[in-house]
């Protein structure tokens, strides 16, 4: 088994032998790229040079070296190693990769880990990793794990050794467990489609979406699917579950999405923490994937610690989630306008779907009495969408809580009815 090296030698080369001849000792083999830009590496001869990285971005080393600017040379080295770094796995010449950098080293890394299947081992050590910054630019939606180097990553001290001895036996173990659970599958079936990293199952995976607020109902819809024979994969809404969902659908790994918990439209909107993207809500209607869509939590914004709420929503009615995040009311305008995305997105859809809409609540605190409890707005958010989605697309209301079991099991059922099943007599009316 192999491990891929990914570091700027120029400045980090010392760092990456100290973690090579670690793998090596812990039994693995390593395989070390050059990703640096300007110097010569240090104490270290890389098996992949900064000079074939640049050729795989289409240039040449001279070339980055005056493109400008420090940002412009990162950006095109990125293609170049990625590019490597996904031929070398599609040969079956590496199994995992560990990356060591600052920030653009760490960037350059993770840039090619994000090429990679799921499952795949994938471990970035770097000091921008500090529970200050955001890391979507390190994982983006995929299975990346990020250690934070306490220190920065020049000279082996031991601080350094610590972290980085655990980061060789994380890689090598994940390297040597996959292995293992590979080779045992090969022994139970036939089937070694490993195109996402994933080992191969007979169950038919379905998506569904959810967030705390909506745990409950999403539950109960998992329970129901798994006794007709499917298995859900359940995605945190989060501005990133989403679009891993999206993605992982692309690559053919669901039957059919229940997209229950779409507040990632409404952040997308109003500029929230769970934003998810501009596409969000398109691409499994563009794949003609079956879904059944809810719009669960559109009613809110996800922001910060309720002292740093941005000023634009500052008098509006808010709910402390938890220490770190603060949901904020959208306006019944703002409701109107994710209703109007909403429906734009899924009449596009080239595949079956189903709207399934709540009219007594669409998150924990918008019940009678709640904080977040405003039936005008939810109703102006209701007429918006039916009235806007195209006739083929069956629009079905529900006197309930979306996270009431009766209208869980609604949902449910209409996804089985798009599957082809027989439909079950369920209780609740529509």
């Amino acid at each position: 088994m192999t491990v891929l090296l990914i570091g700027t030698l120029d400045t980090k080369g010392r760092e990456i032998a100290y973690c090579r001849d670690k793998i090596r000792a812990l039994g693995s083999d390593a395989l070390v790229l050059d990703s640096g830009i300007l110097g010569e590496p240090l104490d270290i001869i890389p098996d992949i040079t900064r000079a074939e990285c640049a050729i795989a971005a289409g240039t040449t080393i001279d070339a980055l070296r005056a493109a400008g600017t420090r940002g412009k040379a990162v950006e095109i080295m990125e293609n170049g190693v990625r590019a490597i770094t996904v031929k070398l796995y599609e040969e079956g010449k590496i199994h995992g990769v560990l990356c060591l950098g600052g920030a653009e080293g760490a960037v350059l890394g993770a840039y090619a880990m994000r090429a990679l299947p799921i499952g795949v081992p994938k471990v970035i050590v770097t000091p921008i990793a500090s529970g200050r910054r955001h890391y979507g630019q390190l994982m983006g939606t995929k299975d990346i794990f990020v250690v934070h180097s306490v220190v920065d990553i020049l000279g082996i001290n031991p601080i350094s050794r610590a972290v980085f001895d655990n980061a060789c036996g994380a890689v090598v173990g994940m390297v040597a467990a996959k292995n293992a659970a590979t080779n045992d599958e090969r022994r139970t079936t036939n089937d070694t489609n490993s195109s996402l990293g994933i080992r191969p199952s007979s169950a038919r995976y379905v998506a569904i979406t959810m967030l705390g607020n909506t745990t409950r109902a999403v539950m109960h819809i998992k329970d129901i699917l798994e006794q007709r024979g499917y298995e859900a994969i359940v995605f945190h809404s989060n501005g990133v579950g989403g679009p891993a969902m999206e993605e992982l659908a692309a690559q053919g790994m669901f039957v059919g999405v229940i997209d229950y918990t779409t507040d990632e439209l409404s952040d997308q909107l109003v500029g929230g923490f769970h934003a998810g993207g501009k596409e969000r809500l398109e691409k499994i209607g563009a794949l003609g994937i079956p879904q059944v869509v809810v719009p669960g939590c559109i009613d809110f914004s996800v922001n910060g610690r309720p002292d740093a709420i941005p000023e634009k929503f500052y008098g509006r009615p808010a709910y402390y989630h938890n220490p770190e995040f603060t949901l904020i009311r959208l306006t019944q305008d703002e409701q109107v306008q994710v209703a109007r995305s909403m429906a734009e997105k899924l009449n596009g859809a080239q595949g079956p779907v189903v709207v399934v809409v709540p009219t007594q609540g669409l998150s924990i605190p918008n019940v009678p009495n709640g904080v977040f409890w405003n039936p005008e707005a939810d109703a102006a958010f209701r007429a918006e969408l039916r009235n806007n989605l195209r006739r083929e697309i069956p629009y079905i209301e529900m006197d309930a809580h979306v996270n009431d079991p009766a209208f869980a099991e609604i949902v449910a059922q209409e996804f089985l009815k798009l599957m082809g099943e027989k439909r079950e007599q369920v209780a609740g009316n529509r």
